[in-house]
């Protein structure tokens, strides 16, 4: 028993003992971000009794935000902090599980629908590249994951390595405004858009007209979401795609501060799909919360602010792409005349 009580003194102290600087380097908050998550999760994953020395909030925070930041396996994070691995297991999927729960996702995660958030966003937008009407950036980024038990080969990428298709959507401050995580990795980019709500939100009309996101060319040209020209014409194709490429980058930037931040997101996770989903958006959250308490990029990382892999393929040349039916042909030709027209107007 005394022993007991000394290895939870000592792993006390463990985490008492960090400075401001430290927390920053390796868990991505500073100490004031630490209680800040805490506060809004402690009642959540405080354990219901103290017996036999339950891990705190704040020691479970701590935990789950270290894996988060290094991809380190559970078991080092247990040897390194005087903590079992069970334990460890334990305190790490209860904190993510309310990371990333609903509650969360809608506090921290938020699609601008307002006319005033909307038209913020389009002015930071237009800034970039004289690109107008623009709310967002999207694009589909591959998070690798073990191979897992049921309908392996649908979680394979072109790449060849198994791994989740995450749908995101950043604005012109990185901060993640939309995200689906939830799809297999041979998901096309274009299928999990038209199952999103993201969808619902622009063709329902619950977003004003003239605004728009930016896609690659993996995704269908609609009115609301403007691709590239696959081969453009000197004029005002040539000048749309100059922007929009200027303009797009947005959102590779975003995904390789998301990544940076969050180590967990660039190597393997060792979990289940369900539970790797999770990860994806405890991270995004997070991302999110450093974004708002200004907590900067870890400075000791060698990685650029760029998207590490291209995923984008040309919708048109896709034969796994979704909505083949005569309404999906017809919403991409209109959206391919509105194209035309856009750039004809503004560019």
């Amino acid at each position: 028993m005394a022993a007991q009580r000394r290895n939870f003194r000592e792993r006390r102290d463990y985490f008492n003992e960090y400075s401001d600087m430290e927390l920053v380097k390796r868990f991505r908050l500073d100490s004031a971000g630490i209680n800040f998550v805490e506060g809004l999760i402690g009642n959540e994953i405080r354990s219901a009794s103290i017996r036999n020395h339950a891990l705190t909030s704040t020691v479970k925070v701590l935990l789950t935000l270290r894996f988060l930041a290094t991809g380190k396996m559970q078991l080092c994070n247990g040897d390194d902090m005087g903590v079992s691995q069970s334990s460890v297991s334990r305190a790490v999927s209860c904190t993510i599980r309310s990371l990333s729960s609903d509650r969360m996702v809608r506090r921290f995660i938020k699609f601008p629908t307002s006319p005033d958030a909307i038209r913020r966003n389009q002015e930071h937008f237009f800034q970039i590249a004289g690109f107008p009407g623009i709310v967002g950036a999207i694009d589909g980024t591959h998070v690798q994951i073990i191979a897992p038990r049921n309908n392996e080969n649908e979680f394979v990428n072109r790449h060849h390595y198994h791994s989740l298709n995450v749908q995101v959507v950043f604005d012109t401050q990185y901060k993640l405004i939309d995200i689906v995580a939830k799809w297999p990795a041979s998901t096309h980019d274009a299928r999990i858009l038209n199952e999103s709500g993201l969808r619902v939100l622009f063709e329902n009309g619950h977003i004003p007209v003239h605004t728009h996101l930016l896609g690659d060319s993996g995704y269908p040209s609609r009115r609301w979401l403007l691709t590239p020209f696959r081969i453009p014409q000197p004029g005002p194709q040539t000048n749309s795609n100059n922007a929009h490429k200027r303009t797009r980058s947005i959102v590779e930037r975003g995904i390789g501060q998301l990544k940076r931040r969050f180590h967990v997101l660039h190597g393997e996770i060792r979990l289940s799909p369900q539970k790797a989903c999770q990860v994806v958006i405890a991270c995004a959250v997070l991302h999110n919360i450093c974004k708002d308490r200004q907590i900067p990029i870890p400075a000791d990382d060698d990685d650029d602010d760029s998207n590490d892999e291209d995923d984008s393929d040309d919708y048109a040349q896709d034969h796994m792409q979704a909505g083949n039916d005569g309404a999906a042909r017809g919403n991409n030709i209109n959206g391919t005349l509105y194209r035309q027209q856009f750039a004809e107007t503004h560019f």
